[in-house]
């Protein structure tokens, strides 16, 4: 089965659960000290964090689910098109505190999260999955630096947010 076709039980048997925030964008930038590093105009926006067990195979599933999430409008404004056939651009950010386990006490547990020796190369192969989706297509591919402090600026386009989860826990 290819990883992109992994069903709901496949994902709870492997253990696996990184997680990504969707946000259909009309803009986004992302400054690391004042300075831009990554962009998009019309687009997704991809907030990921990778939790301890993730592997390269749950990161290509998640870049074929984002890049195939049908999220953009058709003529008859439907959400019915993805991005792959829309065009645009996707900016991906990592961000380990999607981890945040606030259900005990007033201060987040990140446990769950990967550390950042595990998460990095998560990070470079989630970057280089969406690359090899897109590559053949009218869409941009930018990113934030992982592990720095980053200053995310937004347009939500709808708005559309949507939250994914390996283990499809929402």
């Amino acid at each position: 089965m290819a990883s992109g076709q992994l069903g709901r039980e496949s994902w709870a048997k492997m253990g696996f659960s990184m997680r990504a925030v969707i946000q259909r964008v009309g803009r986004a930038e992302v400054r690391v000290e004042g300075q831009v590093v990554g962009r998009t105009g019309r687009g997704l926006l991809v907030l990921v964090g990778f939790g301890t067990g993730d592997t390269p195979e749950t990161v290509e599933a998640m870049a074929e689910k984002i890049v195939n999430l049908r999220v953009f409008d058709n003529e008859q404004g439907k959400m019915d098109r993805s991005i792959l056939e829309m065009g645009g651009g996707l900016l991906v950010v990592s961000q380990f505190t999607l981890y945040g386990d606030c259900r005990h006490g007033r201060r987040p547990s990140y446990s769950k999260a990967a550390s950042p020796e595990s998460a990095r190369p998560l990070y470079k192969a989630f970057l280089i999955a969406l690359q090899d989706l897109v590559c053949a297509s009218n869409i941009s591919l930018s990113e934030g630096q992982f592990q720095a402090m980053m200053e995310l600026e937004s347009v939500n386009d709808g708005p559309v947010t949507l939250l994914l989860d390996s283990e499809k826990n929402f």
